[in-house]
């Protein structure tokens, strides 16, 4: 396998990417950098990459690089790279979200059209494309209704995958990835927030009553599920990746507190505009295909996650 990884340095394409990599894969990563956290986090994401000699990095934007040159030989597309964030969607920086979302995916997808040799284009979309009108759990053929921008222009993407690969046989095939946090988890989400909270010994803000639910998945659970469907995933086929529970947010409040072994402060706010009430994935198409069973517990993830700040706050600062 020669794979291509876009986003290679964010959350968790680099955990792709060190998977691939122990799997024996060739793989080139592209990263753009943009500013939306710390780059430095990024560059450390990567330098247990950088060293590996089956990897190359490009550092680069997708509308900007030499598209035939970076897929030459490709066999296997990861496309993570998107710009993140519900909250930041609405408003003024919207235009960030169509150009790294659509834009970028639509010419990847065209670069892709009668490539030979393309045996997959695995693209990473969202558990947002939901939105709260449907049952749980929820199943990847039930009707989609995002509520944020970020949702509308992952789910825009979503379908133009479908559209290039019943339109030009590009090999499409899609995850909807539902919470997904551990190690390297970017400053913005929220057990990365709680814990640093924590930490300091400041208040953890919470949106809502905190009785709203997630299915929280464990990042190489979700980067396994990503690399087989690399290989058995079905053209044309969606999939939910969870992790396999649904539980509240004062729950995990009680196992952060547990972790870090001292009373959590929490202060509670408004719900957030485009913050889904719950969410919970019918897995059993992804098991079918992929294989997929989520292997970590929430508090060996959480614990896993909190030993990893531990250790990045001390080299690069809380």
């Amino acid at each position: 396998m020669k794979a291509l990884v876009t986003g290679c340095a964010g959350f968790i394409a680099s955990h792709l990417t060190e998977h691939l990599l122990r799997q024996g894969a060739d793989v080139v990563g592209i990263d753009a950098f943009t500013d939306y956290y710390p780059r430095p986090l990024k560059e450390a994401n990567l330098a247990a990459l950088t060293a590996q000699p089956r990897f190359r990095f490009v550092g680069s934007a997708l509308q900007d690089a030499d598209l035939n040159a970076l897929l030459d030989g490709v066999t296997h597309i990861f496309h993570l790279a998107a710009q993140a964030g519900v909250r930041k969607s609405w408003g003024k920086d919207f235009d960030h979200y169509t150009v790294n979302n659509i834009e970028a995916t639509q010419r990847l997808l065209e670069a892709c059209v009668g490539r030979r040799g393309l045996e997959r284009f695995v693209y990473a979309s969202t558990s947002s494309v939901y939105g709260d009108n449907a049952p749980i759990p929820m199943k990847e053929d039930q009707p989609l209704h995002p509520l944020s921008p970020y949702g509308v222009t992952k789910l825009a993407a979503e379908h133009l995958c479908m559209l290039y690969h019943a339109g030009h046989q590009v090999p499409a095939t899609a995850l909807r990835y539902f919470t997904v946090y551990g190690p390297r988890q970017r400053p913005d989400m929220a057990f990365h927030r709680f814990f640093k909270a924590a930490h300091h010994g400041d208040p953890i803000v919470i949106y809502g009553d905190g009785e709203q639910t997630r299915d929280f998945t464990f990042v190489l659970d979700a980067a396994a599920a990503t690399a087989q469907a690399g290989t058995t995933g079905v053209p044309g086929r969606v999939y939910n990746v969870g992790g396999g529970s649904r539980v509240t947010v004062n729950h995990v409040l009680t196992l952060i507190e547990k972790i870090v072994g001292k009373p959590l402060q929490v202060r509670r706010e408004a719900p957030q505009k485009g913050d889904m009430r719950d969410t919970f994935a019918d897995t059993s198409l992804a098991q079918q295909d992929l294989g997929f069973q989520p292997s970590t517990t929430l508090e060996q993830g959480l614990a896993a996650e909190y030993a990893w700040l531990q250790t990045l706050w001390a080299t690069v600062g809380a």
